[in-house]
């Protein structure tokens, strides 16, 4: 496990997972929002983002956490590892709700773009089973024999994995 790829609804806890998981693998932890948006929410160009994602994809060891669909099979391409936390819609956008009723800052997000209430990304949430999942599935069944892929679909199934997890490095580190 040097190259995780971690993907899934807004909402689902990606970054927060992804936190946690390069705490205990020691692997750096790459989020994809602070390095796509520019101050204000603005969008790259294509070339620009290809030529920062692929300068990122290349470094030795790396947790991604992510979505950004145009750019999902290069991810794949180059990781060892996908955690798939498919968690249920009203869950997810219960969780974005909350984020951005809080008003707190959060680490995962580029300077200057300050977490906000949207209700176009709240609709977003609430539709990406239906508009994005279906699309995420077909591509970890078409990679799932070159690389782990591995699907949480419940907090507990979470837990479990990063417990599972603090164990192994725990007992590499001997700890």
């Amino acid at each position: 496990m040097r190259k995780v790829l971690v993907i899934g609804s807004p909402g689902s806890g990606k970054s927060v997972f992804s936190r946690t998981l390069g705490k205990l693998t020691g692997l750096p932890v790459i989020h994809l929002d602070q390095h796509y948006w520019r101050a204000g929410w603005v969008e790259p160009s294509k070339d620009e983002w290809d030529k920062q994602l692929d300068e990122l994809l290349r470094r030795d060891s790396w947790i991604i956490d992510g979505n950004y669909s145009r750019t999902m099979d290069r991810r794949l391409e180059y990781c060892d590892t996908v955690i798939f936390i498919d968690f249920p819609k009203h869950l997810c956008t219960w969780r974005v709700l909350k984020r951005a009723l809080r008003f707190s800052d959060r680490p995962d997000l580029a300077a200057g773009c300050d977490e906000r209430f949207d209700l176009r990304f709240l609709r977003w949430t609430w539709n990406f089973p239906k508009r994005s999942r279906a699309r995420v599935v077909e591509r970890l069944e078409r990679v799932g024999e070159k690389m782990s892929v591995v699907r949480l679909t419940t907090t507990r199934e979470v837990e479990d994995l990063l417990s599972a997890l603090a164990s192994r490095f725990n007992n590499e580190n001997g700890n």
